[in-house]
């Protein structure tokens, strides 16, 4: 298979695979609220370099949920997106650091275990809690966690309370919440020494897949029921973090 060199010494199956990826992802982001940031991070730690697992995945992302953001944002609260990225610019310096102090190799490890964290034990129901300290307090937690893990949306979703108000105003504030938090977390990458100018022509096609999936999602919004997608899922979420768990270990044991 051939490697292209504008797309970062990928070969072209693992590119399609890749854009394929980023459509699903954000078609499940947007018609069921959550899942397709960690099933994105799945497919992406068996084709993409430790190094650039994170912070690839955050632009993509970034992208995605920036989109779904603009497109829903009549019906974000400045409120909980202002608290909840106060939260994630207090974290920002710690995440310099740790991203000094990390090696790259143990990234798809953490990323392996964390999918696994997500897909089967319960998130805490953080539902009830909606004051302004509580939602500094998730920003500043979950962008600590996502320079580690990337895949913080269950996470991010649970603090929002998934469960309360339609599921418009949920999918506004998560949205914004979650592209602001992947820029500090690119901005730390960046300052940490990340190039990303040999990715840009792939991230460019997987956000605009991204955006794709997006539009479809939406059209979808409130029609796909939970109980139907989950256990599938689940499956498919397992299969990939015993993936990325079984190469780590092959690679590094």
């Amino acid at each position: 298979m051939p490697h292209l060199a504008w797309f970062a010494g990928l070969d072209a199956a693992h590119v399609a695979l890749l854009l394929a990826a980023s459509f699903a992802g954000s078609l499940m982001t947007a018609s069921l609220g959550v899942g397709g940031g960690a099933f994105l991070l799945g497919i992406m730690a068996g084709l993409v370099p430790p190094l650039a697992l994170i912070p690839v995945h955050g632009l993509v992302q970034m992208g995605s949920n920036a989109g779904r953001a603009w497109m829903t944002r009549r019906h974000a609260s400045t409120r909980v997106v202002g608290l909840f990225t106060l939260g994630g610019l207090i974290a920002a310096p710690a995440t310099v650091l740790l991203l000094g102090r990390l090696s790259p190799h143990w990234i798809p490890l953490f990323v392996g275990f964390f999918i696994l964290a997500l897909t089967w034990l319960p998130l805490p129901h953080f539902a009830q809690r909606t004051g302004p300290l509580w939602l500094i307090v998730g920003g500043l937690v979950t962008t600590l966690i996502t320079v580690l893990a990337g895949a913080t949306g269950p996470l991010v979703s649970a603090w929002l309370g998934r469960d309360q108000g339609d599921r418009w105003h949920y999918t506004a504030n998560f949205s914004s919440c979650m592209t602001l938090q992947h820029a500090l977390k690119l901005i730390a990458f960046a300052l940490a020494g990340f190039a990303f100018l040999p990715w840009l022509p792939l991230l460019a096609l997987m956000i605009g897949c991204g955006y794709l999936g997006t539009l479809t999602g939406l059209k979808l919004l409130g029609r796909l029921r939970d109980v139907h997608f989950k256990p599938l899922f689940r499956i498919v979420m397992t299969l990939l973090a015993l993936r990325v768990i079984w190469v780590w270990s092959g690679i590094h044991l």
